[in-house]
Order: C-alpha cells, then structure tokens, then sequence
C-alpha cells in the first residue's frame, strides 16, 4: 500500500450484514425459495462481492442481465446457480451452454439454437420457458402454447425445468397486477399445472410483498436486497445497504448577491457560509435535484444543497455551523434515503444505485 495514497474524494459504504438480513426478510416474506437478482453489478452495490456475500445464503439462483454479468460471477468462484433474466442473443449462447448456466426461452428459434449447440456440447441443458403476461419486453404469449411447449419438450437436449414471467406494475398498478397474476394462473393451468415445471416464478420485490402467489415456488427479489421498499408504506423492516459519502473540500462566506454554480441559479441573499463538497454527477448523484430542495448530512444535521450540481463538486448552505473542511458528508444513507434523493431527482431509486460510477471507491464492512 502506498503510503502517500489519499483517502477517497467519495465513496459508498456497503453494509454486508444488512444484505444478508434483507435476503432473509424478502426469503421470509415470499415463503419460498428465492432468485437474489444482482443484475447491474448488483443494483450499484458492487456484483462479485455481493455475489460472494450471499453465496452461503442457500438460495436457489442469482438473477442477471447478460452473460457479461454470469461471467464474472462465475469467475469469482461463486457456485449458485446463475439464470439469465432475458433473451439471449445468438453469439452469447454457445458460452451458456459450455459453463451451464440456465437461459430463459422466449422463441423456437433461440430453443433450436441451444438445443444444436448442447448436442454439440454433449450435454442436456435446463432452460425456463419465458411467458409475457403483460410486461411486452420477451417471452411467448399465451396463445399456441401447449402446441409450443410440445416442440419445446420435443427437443432430447433441452430440459424445460421452468417457467417464468415478469410483473411490470406491481408498485403501481394493483389490478393489473392481479390479471397478471391470473394469466399466469392461466397459462399453468393450460400447459398441465404447475406441477409440470421444477421452477415457477413471476414476482419482483414488490409483487412478493403485496400479492399471494399460489403458483410460484420462486421469488426474484431486486431491489429489496438494497434496503429499499417498493411498496410505501409496506412495514416490513430492511436495512440501508448502501450509504454514499463524500467530504467538505473548502468552506467559504459569500457577500450578499454572489451567484453559486453554474447559470446563477442560486443568488446569495445575505453573508452565507457555503461548504463544497468532492462529489458531483461524475460520480452518479443526479444533476436533477438541483433547486429541489435536496439536502447533505454533516454533523448530525441536514443542510440545503444551493445552486446547480456540477460534475464533481456540490455546494451547501452550511451558515450558523460548525462546518469545516474534512468534514464527513452523508449523500444518502441511513439519514437521508435514497428514495428520496430519487424523488427529488423525479426518477427511481433503481436509477440513482445503479447510475454510482466506477470512480467511487465501494468499501464493504
């Protein structure tokens, strides 16, 4: 370790035991096994190591995105099984089959594909048949399926162990939600029950927090893990996970009438006491909470964030304080959620977690 290297500019405090203790609050609350999503470098939060957390947890699968993201999973020495959450494109399956991690099946096609290239192989494949009950983005539709899943079973080197779909409105929409739900029902009924697939799953977190699903004995928890609820007002008791920190670099009075940030946004009033602090949009906190009341958290106490967010600097009202440079500044965390941050921003918590760049130094206690 060199030991002239400064401390990081910002940073994202990690709590391990939190994403353990929401594991085992979203495992608790869908009373089935579970699929720890941990696409998008699990949600920002950093993907091997939380992969590499959660590991020993027994769960039945971690969900992710692309076969990018399975890699290095795989790569990290982690053993659960690793499933693909959408369709695959054609170059990216031979890599499947050889390292034997389980596609979903939206098309013939694609089950053709893998079917030739696990035969080549000289190995039999689990995949889940994909079913769109609404969401519009992959899977087959409901009609012609018991004739599909006929060819599907058809094909010797292809072992269908599940079915899945996806809620697109869970948060949201209640009664669509539930004609999804029914679909799926549905959908089971007509490919001769549920006990025809191994793995039957549809609910993200907020469908396995607001709805019964009789049919499924596997949730896909997302954004729960993190400590964030998709449901307001939902009482059920997560953990912060990740809290984003940065430092004050520079404390100043500014007269009256001075402008702070860029575009003059923000005009000084009377002699006001302004901290900067080392963290911007270049490091993932939105641009778009500017002049919406966003706050930092120094000392125990919030303060308003004046002017425009800049790429690496924010400024802070921090008048009739102590306030002083070094001083450690919560972004979101435990004091101010990051629900709110996204509020202010008029996005997703979704959005801010996974938009936290590379540049800031994740570290894991």
């Amino acid at each position: 370790m060199n030991p002239l290297a400064s401390p990081p500019r910002a940073w994202a405090e990690i709590d391990v035991s939190a994403l353990r203790h929401n594991l085992r609050a979203a495992r608790d609350a869908a009373g089935c096994q579970v699929m720890a999503v941990v696409k998008a470098g699990a949600y920002g939060h950093g993907l091997e190591q939380v992969a590499t957390a959660l590991a020993a947890e027994d769960i039945a699968f971690f969900g992710v995105a692309n076969v990018g993201e399975a890699r290095r999973i795989a790569d990290a020495g982690v053993s659960t099984r690793i499933y693909l959450l959408g369709a695959t494109w054609s170059e990216e399956r031979a890599e499947i089959v050889a390292r034997d991690w389980t596609p979903c099946i939206s098309s013939l096609d694609e089950a053709r594909h893998f079917d030739d290239l696990a035969r080549a192989h000289g190995s039999r494949l689990k995949v889940h048949l994909s079913v769109d009950t609404g969401m519009g983005r992959g899977g087959f539709v409901a009609e012609g399926l018991p004739e599909i899943l006929q060819q599907l079973e058809g094909m010797p080197n292809l072992e269908i162990e599940g079915i899945g779909s996806h809620l697109s409105s869970a948060d949201e929409d209640e009664e669509f939600t539930r004609k999804q739900m029914a679909k799926y029902a549905a959908i089971l009924a007509s490919l001769g029950g549920p006990e025809r697939f191994v793995w039957r799953h549809l609910s993200n977190s907020a469908g396995l927090l607001g709805y019964e699903r009789e049919s499924c004995n596997l949730a896909r928890p997302g954004l729960m893990l993190y400590g964030i609820c998709p449901l307001p007002g939902h009482s059920i008791a997560l953990k912060n996970v990740m809290s984003l920190k940065s430092r004050v670099t520079l404390v100043r009075t500014l007269p009256a009438g001075h402008g702070v940030s860029y575009g003059k946004t923000f005009v000084t009033t009377k002699p006001t006491r302004v901290a900067t602090v080392g963290i911007g949009y270049g490091d993932g906190y939105p641009r778009h909470v500017s002049g919406h009341g966003a706050e930092a958290f120094i000392r125990g106490k919030r303060y308003p964030l004046i002017g425009r967010v800049t790429m690496d600097q924010i400024m802070v009202d921090v008048t009739d304080s102590e306030v002083a440079e070094g001083d450690e500044v919560e972004m979101f965390g435990p004091n101010i959620r990051v629900d709110e941050v996204a509020a202010k921003a008029d996005t997703i918590a979704w959005e801010i977690l996974t938009g936290i760049t590379p540049r800031v130094v994740r570290v894991y206690a």
